[in-house]
């Protein structure tokens, strides 16, 4: 089982190394619910961190609604994740209706490639979880985000558990929203999920950085 940390700092990626992860989504601006990240932060994380780390692919906060001129920013920062060496990316893109855009799903994963597209939470604010998940398997993503379209991934875990039933292999269902410790286990049984999503973050005192202790903690529990 894998546990992906949220980091919004190199302080959460040099942390979640050190404690057992096995991936990073990297972003900043946590008040926007994360954004791209600088070049500068991604190259020293790939330098001195020596697990993956996927940057999320998002120009600003908001709605997840690009118009043609987000859409050719977000190519340039998925052409420069892949020229650098990053392993995946994670992005989603949905319509004014709320469902995902399957075509300009699709073309993501083709500048993407040979990187995997993780698609983020944009995925729990589709009207229809089932037909989100037909758009992103069609489009070959490699995995999606989701906390079963409910504020927690605990709170949607029956949702999950048929969302990991229904993806059959295909895409990998990756529970985040609230992630701690003291339930991964729990989501982990009630859910047949491998892959679990994380800040690790226990305090906001410690400024958006990751607990250590916790982080291994989850590690521990998936082991």
């Amino acid at each position: 089982m894998v546990l992906e940390v949220c980091a919004y700092n190199i302080a959460s990626c040099i942390i979640a190394g050190k404690a057992g992860a096995g991936r990073i989504e990297l972003c900043v601006n946590p008040l926007e619910g994360g954004i791209t990240p600088s070049f500068g932060l991604i190259e020293y994380v790939a330098e001195y961190v020596p697990i993956p780390a996927f940057p999320m692919i998002r120009p600003r906060g908001g709605s997840y609604v690009y118009d043609t001129h987000e859409l050719a920013i977000m190519k340039k920062d998925i052409l420069r994740c892949r020229d650098m060496g990053c392993k995946g990316i994670a992005t989603g893109i949905q319509l004014p209706d709320g469902r995902l855009d399957a075509d300009n799903m699709k073309r993501l994963v083709e500048w993407a490639y040979p990187m995997q597209v993780t698609c983020h939470k944009a995925f729990d604010v589709t009207p229809d979880a089932f037909a989100a998940l037909d758009v992103l398997i069609a489009a070959g993503v490699s995995r999606v985000l989701t906390s079963g379209l409910r504020k927690t991934a605990l709170e949607g875990a029956d949702l999950l558990r048929q969302l990991v039933a229904t993806a059959d292999g295909r895409i990998v269902i990756m529970p985040g929203g609230s992630v701690r410790s003291s339930n991964i286990a729990q989501l982990a049984a009630a859910t047949g999920a491998v892959e679990f999503h994380s800040s690790g973050i226990l305090s906001m005192a410690m400024g958006q950085v990751a607990n250590e202790d916790e982080v291994r903690k989850m590690v521990n529990e998936l082991k």
